[in-house]
């Protein structure tokens, strides 16, 4: 085994320093988010909170909990988020499953007209034009539809179902399955990975995208979190985030003289994070696995 030069190691203490510093930096701006949601509003605007609460209380929660719009926002982006990811995750892949086949007519022409639209869109007057004329204004689909295919994600399935053994299906042509056949029973299962991967890629896309709601969506009862968050922190005082509370809210936050808009907009920061946040540990084993194989060329 080589011993370390002084040199080796002078470069080591510079880079893992350099790492320390990048993962505090990056840190925290959450956990002192976590901190305020956690620490008196009236104590937190004394200032010099730093990385534990002063004055601990529950009381943002509480109000965040009682608030029935901000649990029908939570509701909205959950479903918001599974819908979303399913059709995209298998739009997608059947397109790409379609564009891997060299048997296909005009297959070049069709990839040449998707790769554009990952470099020019139609703006925003244009698309909210053809969303009003399709009839999905301040509609729970407005949130779908138009996010249906990412041509990103079509590539990277793309490239992995064409590494799949042409033998595989054969086999299933040979036994008598078709194309849609061969692709739920054989391709699909075969997969995983990098449906995993792409999966939650969608998933945190659409768990996170506030605009497309704040430009199409006027009902209150469609507005996902994220939105809602959004609006709030805009808020600068506390009258105002009471004013945009329903009543019951509202009537329970003038009892709790410890909430302020700051406290209760990290409050409803944490609970639209910590969600998404849940769900790496689960697929975080397929993320370089699943990439990989289908960023190979063929």
């Amino acid at each position: 085994m080589n011993k370390l030069t002084f040199g080796d190691k002078v470069m080591a203490t510079i880079i893992y320093t350099a790492l320390a510093l990048l993962a505090f930096v990056s840190f925290y701006p959450f956990w002192n988010s976590l901190v305020i949601s956690f620490n008196s509003g009236q104590d937190t605007m004394l200032g010099g909170l730093t990385f534990w609460p002063r004055d601990f209380t529950l009381a943002n929660y509480e109000l965040v909990f009682k608030d029935k719009r901000l649990v029908n926002a939570f509701f909205i982006s959950v479903m918001r988020t599974g819908v979303g990811t399913v059709l995209s995750v298998m739009a997608t892949a059947i397109l790409a499953y379609g564009l891997s086949k060299k048997e296909l007519i005009g297959r070049k022409y069709f990839m040449i007209f998707l790769i554009i639209t990952m470099f020019f869109s139609g703006g925003l007057i244009p698309s909210f034009l053809l969303i009003r004329s399709l009839g999905l204004m301040d509609s729970f689909w407005v949130m779908i539809i138009p996010t249906l295919i990412s041509v990103w994600n079509m590539i990277i399935f793309r490239t992995f179902f064409s590494q799949l053994p042409a033998g595989l299906e054969e086999s299933a042509k040979m036994d008598g399955c078709g194309y849609w056949a061969t692709f739920f029973r054989i391709v699909l299962p075969l997969s995983g990975p990098v449906i995993a991967t792409l999966a939650l890629f969608t998933a945190v896309f659409h768990w996170n995208d506030w605009f497309l709601p704040s430009i199409y969506i006027t009902s209150e009862n469609l507005i996902p979190i994220q939105t809602l968050l959004q609006k709030v922190l805009n808020a600068n005082t506390v009258s105002q985030s009471m004013g945009q509370l329903d009543a019951g809210a509202a009537a329970h936050m003038s009892r709790l003289t410890t909430v302020t808009g700051k406290s209760l907009s990290m409050a409803i920061m944490m609970v639209a994070t910590i969600p998404i946040i849940l769900v790496y540990p689960f697929v975080q084993k397929y993320f370089v696995k699943g990439v990989l194989i289908g960023s190979l060329k063929e």
